[in-house]
Protein backbone atom coordinates (compact mmCIF):
# COMPACT_ATOMS: atom_id res chain seq x y z
CA UNK A 1 0.00 0.00 0.00
CA UNK A 2 2.83 1.95 -0.10
CA UNK A 3 2.73 3.30 -3.65
CA UNK A 4 -1.00 4.34 -4.74
CA UNK A 5 -0.32 5.15 -8.35
CA UNK A 6 -1.81 3.35 -10.44
CA UNK A 7 -5.02 3.23 -11.43
CA UNK A 8 -7.98 0.17 -10.06
CA UNK A 9 -10.89 -0.32 -11.97
CA UNK A 10 -14.15 -0.70 -10.14
CA UNK A 11 -16.87 -2.43 -11.43
CA UNK A 12 -20.19 -1.95 -9.21
CA UNK A 13 -22.60 -4.68 -9.14
CA UNK A 14 -24.73 -5.04 -12.61
CA UNK A 15 -28.38 -3.74 -12.70
CA UNK A 16 -30.68 -6.46 -14.30
CA UNK A 17 -31.50 -4.46 -17.95
CA UNK A 18 -34.70 -3.05 -18.19
CA UNK A 19 -36.40 -3.63 -21.42
CA UNK A 20 -38.45 -0.75 -23.28
CA UNK A 21 -41.99 -2.42 -22.09
CA UNK A 22 -41.32 -2.47 -18.82
CA UNK A 23 -40.34 1.10 -18.37
CA UNK A 24 -43.42 2.66 -20.12
CA UNK A 25 -45.29 0.81 -17.89
CA UNK A 26 -43.97 2.17 -14.49
CA UNK A 27 -43.91 5.80 -16.18
CA UNK A 28 -47.68 4.86 -17.50
CA UNK A 29 -47.97 4.03 -13.85
CA UNK A 30 -46.67 6.66 -12.31
CA UNK A 31 -48.10 9.69 -14.51
CA UNK A 32 -51.82 8.11 -13.89
CA UNK A 33 -51.19 7.89 -10.17
CA UNK A 34 -49.99 12.01 -10.42
CA UNK A 35 -53.28 12.34 -11.97
CA UNK A 36 -51.87 13.10 -15.55
CA UNK A 37 -53.28 11.40 -19.07
CA UNK A 38 -50.48 8.95 -19.68
CA UNK A 39 -51.20 8.75 -23.57
CA UNK A 40 -50.71 12.56 -23.68
CA UNK A 41 -47.67 12.87 -21.24
CA UNK A 42 -45.72 10.72 -23.46
CA UNK A 43 -46.82 11.57 -26.68
CA UNK A 44 -45.62 15.52 -25.93
CA UNK A 45 -42.11 13.73 -24.58
CA UNK A 46 -41.63 11.42 -27.46
CA UNK A 47 -42.64 14.11 -30.35
CA UNK A 48 -40.73 17.08 -28.43
CA UNK A 49 -38.02 15.06 -26.66
CA UNK A 50 -38.84 17.63 -23.77
CA UNK A 51 -38.61 15.31 -20.40
CA UNK A 52 -41.09 17.71 -18.47
CA UNK A 53 -43.71 15.59 -20.11
CA UNK A 54 -42.86 12.92 -17.90
CA UNK A 55 -43.33 13.38 -14.10
CA UNK A 56 -40.08 12.75 -12.06
CA UNK A 57 -42.53 10.77 -9.34
CA UNK A 58 -41.24 6.92 -8.75
CA UNK A 59 -38.12 7.65 -11.20
CA UNK A 60 -40.04 8.07 -14.33
CA UNK A 61 -38.55 10.71 -15.98
CA UNK A 62 -35.49 8.82 -15.68
CA UNK A 63 -36.42 5.57 -16.46
CA UNK A 64 -37.55 7.05 -19.64
CA UNK A 65 -34.44 9.48 -20.34
CA UNK A 66 -32.50 5.13 -20.56
CA UNK A 67 -33.75 4.91 -24.32
CA UNK A 68 -33.87 6.56 -27.35
CA UNK A 69 -37.33 8.28 -28.06
CA UNK A 70 -36.76 6.15 -31.51
CA UNK A 71 -36.35 3.08 -29.70
CA UNK A 72 -39.48 3.69 -27.92
CA UNK A 73 -41.18 4.52 -30.69
CA UNK A 74 -39.87 0.95 -32.44
CA UNK A 75 -41.46 -1.07 -29.72
CA UNK A 76 -44.61 0.66 -29.30
CA UNK A 77 -45.45 0.27 -33.01
CA UNK A 78 -44.07 -3.42 -33.35
CA UNK A 79 -45.90 -4.19 -30.13
CA UNK A 80 -49.27 -2.36 -32.02
CA UNK A 81 -48.35 -4.39 -35.28
CA UNK A 82 -48.14 -7.40 -33.61
CA UNK A 83 -51.04 -7.39 -31.74
CA UNK A 84 -53.32 -6.27 -34.78
CA UNK A 85 -52.59 -9.10 -36.60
Amino acid sequence: MDNMDFTMKFEGAQQEKMTVEEAMKIVYRALKEKGYNPVNQIIGYLLSGDSSYITSYKDARGIIRKFERDEILEEIITKYLEESR
